[in-house]
């Protein structure tokens, strides 16, 4: 018995060392000239699907394999040409910096045509710009919630979904592979009767029943996008006012690029495929509201109200895509009735860390050095001990 434990533990062991030599670790961050940062830019091997997203300080972290040093690394933001840089290259250089050159737009006389053309050609084109053949994403979505301000829960999964794109009101499937969590630090316990990944596509007005008609359009802007141009047109709901909506539609082949609304301050950003199909690359939201609490809980807290403000903030990061249909697997467990919170799932530390996340931006690193200081218990020990 003690001889089969101690193989165990060194085939462990070469299993960690193995993967941890055969990992090449691309980071860096991504700027302008003007050396302000770029968030949220799409960096990736497009020919081997392989992909994440800058964090909200332009910062980015890449996990690949030896054999993708020969390949092209792309990085691609609107409003700036793409780059393109062989994956050794990029390692070789010593600052590890990319900077991204602005992309000049001028659409001059296309914006004297009516901006609610653009939008109804987009929704109409939609099948054809769009990825709306079976697709894998495989994504790391995480939820933080604060009360008050102050931190008090932090999940993420690791999760796959099969979709068909903006032409679907949902998902097909989601699995969730890997997950974890911190200590649940709360007072008020707001659970969903779902995944939060659920509301991803759910509250996608692009999947559901979006009418141009509904709202009054102005154009706000022009951009690119991996070499089109883009006009900016803003939504004015006519029979709510304060609702808007936000899109970026590509001049040539009136693909959405980037579409925002004014609900959640939700925000979803898509790239292409190595086809040229747009599919989902990152989303973001906040959910904000009031929760009330027990007056000798206000007591305790000394606070003037039994109200106190809640906060969850959602971030999906598509890290890679399958379109091959023979390679796409997931089997649905993520359908149930259950809050992601409350999500049963092992936590194992040696796949979070060879995961491709990004770096923690300056919202993650303040947030999270405030759990840990709640009880003083370090975030890696949290996760073992509620996972």
């Amino acid at each position: 018995m003690k001889t089969n434990k101690i193989f165990l533990f060194l085939l462990i062991f070469s299993i960690k060392l193995f993967s941890q030599q055969s990992i090449v670790k691309v980071e860096g961050v991504i700027i302008d000239s003007r050396k302000t940062t770029i968030p949220y830019a799409a960096i990736g091997i497009v020919s081997k699907s392989i992909g994440t997203s800058s964090n909200d300080d332009g910062e980015f972290s890449l996990k690949l394999s030896k054999e993708n040093l020969t390949d092209s690394l792309t990085v691609s933001s609107m409003g700036f040409k793409s780059f393109k840089i062989k994956v050794q290259d990029y390692i070789n250089q010593k600052e590890k910096t990319i900077i991204l050159q602005e992309d000049v737009v001028s659409l001059g006389e296309i914006t004297l045509i009516k901006p609610d053309y653009y939008v109804k050609k987009a929704l109409k084109n939609i099948k054809k710009t769009s990825l709306n053949s079976q697709h894998q994403l495989s994504i790391l979505y995480r939820r933080f919630s604060t009360e008050n301000n102050t931190p008090r829960f932090l999940v993420e999964h690791y999760l796959n979904v099969i979709d068909r794109g903006l032409t679907i009101p949902e998902f097909e499937e989601i699995e969730v592979l890997e997950g974890r969590k911190s200590v649940d630090y709360r007072y008020v316990k707001e659970k969903q009767p779902f995944h939060a990944m659920e509301m991803v596509a759910k509250q996608n007005p692009l999947r559901g029943d979006f009418y141009a008609s509904d709202y009054d359009w102005k154009v706000t802007g022009e951009s690119s996008y991996d070499g089109e141009d883009l006009i900016i047109v803003e939504g004015e709901n006519k029979e709510v006012p304060t609702s808007w909506v936000r899109l970026y539609i590509g001049i040539e082949t009136f693909g959405i690029y980037k579409f925002e609304k004014s609900h959640n301050q939700a925000v979803y950003i898509y790239k292409k495929d190595k086809e040229g199909k747009l599919y989902l690359s990152y989303h973001n939201r906040e959910w904000k509201s009031q929760g009330q609490i027990s007056p000798h809980l206000r007591g305790l807290l000394k606070l003037n109200s039994n109200k106190i403000d809640l906060s969850y903030r959602h971030e999906a990061v598509v890290l890679g895509i399958e379109t091959d249909w023979k390679k796409i697997n997931v089997k649905t467990n993520a359908r149930i009735r259950t809050d992601m919170g409350d999500f049963k799932v092992p936590y194992d530390p040696i796949f979070w860390e060879n995961l491709s996340m990004p770096p923690d931006s300056k919202f993650y690193i303040k947030n999270k050095k405030e759990l840990e200081a709640i009880f003083g218990v370090p975030l890696k020990t949290q996760y073992k001990a509620v996972n």
